[in-house]
């Protein structure tokens, strides 16, 4: 576990730099860790991901798998990928300061 600073918060990472404590987040994290993942802004589709991967941590305990982000989200693969290019359910969840969902590679 290593220990950062983001948006004026020391905050807790784990080695693979997803968020320790996801209670600690909040919007101005999510901008910083976008902002790192090269993510320009984040508008309000990102964050109906981002809400959604939260709810479904707190309700669960774990990330929902891609399948189920983009049935139940409300966000088609095509625009998830737009949002969140590369891998966008691992992306998203390091910036909804979630850890890794089961099954990310």
């Amino acid at each position: 576990m290593k220990e950062r600073e983001i948006a004026g918060k020391v905050l807790e990472f784990d080695d693979e730099n997803f968020m320790v404590n996801y209670k600690d987040w909040d919007a101005s994290i999510a901008t910083a860790l976008a902002s790192e993942e090269g993510l320009q802004a984040l508008n309000d589709r990102h964050f109906v991901v981002l809400d959604f991967l939260r709810k479904t941590y707190e309700e669960k305990g774990t990330g929902p798998t891609m399948r189920r982000l983009t049935k139940e989200s409300g966000v088609p693969t095509k625009e998830l990928y737009a949002l969140f290019p590369g891998a966008p359910a691992k992306k998203a969840a390091r910036i909804a300061g979630i850890p890794k969902p089961h099954g990310c590679i």
